[in-house]
C-alpha cells in the first residue's frame, strides 16, 4: 500500500522507492521494480553482512504487499550533511563509500547511487543509509556510480586541498555534484600532474560529453571493465583519497591556550555545566559555538546525544579526531555558522532541511551558548532581542554566558569596531537580561570567578 501522502521531502529521485513518516516512525518503501534486487540482497545474506560490517545502517522487514515491501531503518537521531562536515569527515565519507563499493564487487554486486547524501554520520562514524542504492553486478558492466562519487567526493576534497575547507561546502549549491569540466577548470594547471587527478578529474571531463554515462565509446560499443580493473580503480582512488591532508589556519589554533580564564575559572565552568545539566534532567544538547567539544566532553558519561557545532572547521575536525580515538558515539561534529546556518535547500527548499529544522525537529533539551552571545552580537551585529528568539526556538533551555564589558575579547571586538564604538553601548549585562527576560526565565546564575563572565540557566517561557 502506497504511503506517497507521508512521503519524507528528501526521498523521490530513485523510482527503487521512498522514505516516508508513519506514527512518527520513520519507514522505507520497496517498489515492485526493485523486488528482484531486494530479495536477492536479503536472501543471500548480504544485508546482513553489510550491517555487520558497519557500511550500512541496519534494517528490518516488517511488511511485504504485492505492491510493497515495507522496512523499518535503524533511527539516526541527527542527520548531517556533507556541506556540514570537516575535511576529515568529508574524506572518511569517501573511503567508505569506496570500501563498501568494493565490497559490493567482492560480493556480486555493485553500487548504483554514491551520492554524499546517501551518507551521514552515526555513533561516531561515517554510515551508508540508503538500503536501494544497491544493483546486481554484470560482469564487465562499469560503475555507473563512478562520475557521482567524483563529483560528490573526490572534486570537493580536491578543491579544499588547494584552496581550503571552504570548497567542502560546494554541494550546498551543486546538490547534484560538482561538475568535472567545472572543478577541471578550477584546479591549478600543475594538478593535470598527478596521475590521478588527471585520469579522474581532467581526462574523464574531456571525454565525459562524449562517452554519455561511461556507456558508450566513441565507435559506439559498449564499454566493457572487468571486475578487477574496476577493484584497482577503487584501490587507486582509496589511497590518493586516503593521503590527503587540508593544511589551512583557522582562528581556533591554540583557542584556549591564549583564552582569559584561569584555570580556577575554567575548571569552575565546566563543572557548572554539568551541574545545571543534570539539574534539569536533560538527555540531549546541542553546543552552539561548541568549539572542539572541551565543554560539551563533561556531559558524554550522562548524555544520550550531544551535537558540537562551530564556525571553526578546524576545531570541528580536531572533535571530530577526538570522537574517533575515544569513541565517543554519543557526539556529532558538525561545521556551522550560526549568523549564516545552513537553509534548506533542493526542491521546494525542503528536499535538504535547514539546519535549525533538524535541531527543533530531534528537540533537544537544552542549547549551550558558551562563549559565543559576544560574537554574535558585537561581530554579527545581532540585537539582543534577535538572538534571544532565536534560541528560544530551538530549545526550552539554555545555558549562556555573558562577558561583560570589561572582558578583554569584548573589549577587542568593541575597538574594532573603531569610529561606531558608540552604537554599541547598549552592550552589557543589564540590557542583555532584560532583553533575554521576554523570552526567557532566569532559574539560576553564577559569576565565574576571577573574569568579567556570568553564566546563565535559563529556561523559556
Amino acid at each position: 500500500m502506497a504511503e506517497t501522502a507521508n512521503r519524507h521531502a528528501s526521498s523521490f529521485r530513485d523510482p527503487s522507492g521512498f522514505m516516508f513518516m508513519k506514527d512518527g516512525i520513520l519507514l522505507r518503501q520497496v517498489n515492485p521494480i526493485y523486488f528482484g534486487q531486494y530479495r536477492s540482497l536479503t536472501d543471500s545474506g548480504f544485508y546482513k553482512k553489510l550491517f555487520d560490517a558497519g557500511l550500512l545502517v541496519r534494517h528490518e522487514e516488517v511488511s511485504s504487499h504485492g505492491d510493497a515491501i515495507i522496512m523499518k531503518p535503524e533511527a539516526i537521531p541527527f542527520f548531517s550533511y556533507p556541506y556540514e562536515w570537516s575535511f576529515s569527515q568529508y574524506k572518511h565519507a569517501a573511503l567508505h563509500t569506496l570500501k563498501l563499493q568494493k565490497y559490493c564487487l567482492q560480493n556480486g554486486y555493485t553500487l548504483k547511487d554514491a551520492t554524499a547524501f546517501n551518507v551521514t554520520f552515526h555513533k561516531g562514524k561515517p554510515m551508508f543509509v540508503d538500503s536501494l542504492s544497491f544493483d546486481i553486478y554484470k560482469d564487465g558492466e562499469p560503475w555507473r556510480a563512478y562520475k557521482q562519487f567524483l563529483m560528490h567526493f573526490l572534486a570537493p576534497l580536491v578543491l579544499a586541498k588547494y584552496y581550503g575547507n571552504d570548497m567542502l561546502k560546494l554541494l550546498a549549491q551543486y546538490i547534484d555534484g560538482i561538475t568535472l569540466q567545472k572543478a577541471a577548470k578550477l584546479l591549478p594547471f600543475t594538478a593535470r600532474f598527478n596521475p590521478i587527478l588527471y585520469t579522474n578529474i581532467f581526462l574523464t571531463a574531456k571525454y565525459d560529453a562524449k562517452y554519455s554515462d561511461d556507456k558508450i565509446s566513441g565507435n559506439g560499443k559498449e564499454i566493457r571493465i572487468s571486475k578487477q580493473s574496476q577493484e584497482k580503480i577503487i584501490d587507486s582512488l582509496y589511497s590518493y583519497i586516503n593521503g590527503l591532508e587540508l593544511k589551512e589556519n583557522t582562528e581556533w589554533r591554540d583557542y584556549y591556550s591564549i583564552t582569559n580564564y584561569d584555570a580556577e575559572a575554567f575548571e569552575h565552568k565546566k563543572k557548572l555545566v554539568r551541574k545545571w545539566y543534570q539539574s534539569i534532567n536533560a538527555k540531549k544538547a546541542v553546543d552552539l559555538g561548541g568549539n572542539d567539544g572541551t565543554f560539551s566532553r563533561e556531559l558524554k558519561d550522562i548524555a544520550d546525544e550531544l551535537l558540537v557545532a562551530d564556525i571553526d572547521p578546524n576545531a570541528v575536525n580536531h572533535n571530530y579526531l577526538q570522537v574517533l580515538k575515544n569513541k565517543e558515539t554519543n557526539i556529532v561534529p558538525l561545521v556551522s555558522d550560526l549568523l549564516n546556518p545552513v537553509p534548506g535547500i533542493g526542491f521546494n527548499n525542503a528536499e535538504r532541511a535547514s539546519l535549525q529544522e533538524r535541531i527543533r525537529k530531534n528537540k533537544y533539551d537544552v542549547s549551550l551558548a558558551l562563549a559565543l552571545i559576544h560574537h554574535i552580537s558585537l561581530t554579527g551585529n545581532v540585537p539582543f532581542a534577535m538572538s534571544a528568539e532565536m534560541f528560544a526556538s530551538l530549545t526550552p533551555y539554555l545555558i549562556i554566558e555573558f562577558p561583560d564589558r570589561g572582558d578583554s575579547w569584548v573589549d577587542f571586538l568593541l575597538k574594532s569596531k573603531r569610529e561606531f564604538l558608540n552604537h554599541f553601548d547598549y552592550y552589557n549585562k543589564e540590557n542583555f537580561e532584560k532583553d533575554y527576560a521576554a523570552y526567557f526565565d532566569v532559574i539560576e546564575k553564577q559569576q565565574i570567578p576571577n573574569t568579567e563572565r556570568t553564566m546563565y540557566l535559563l529556561k523559556r517561557k
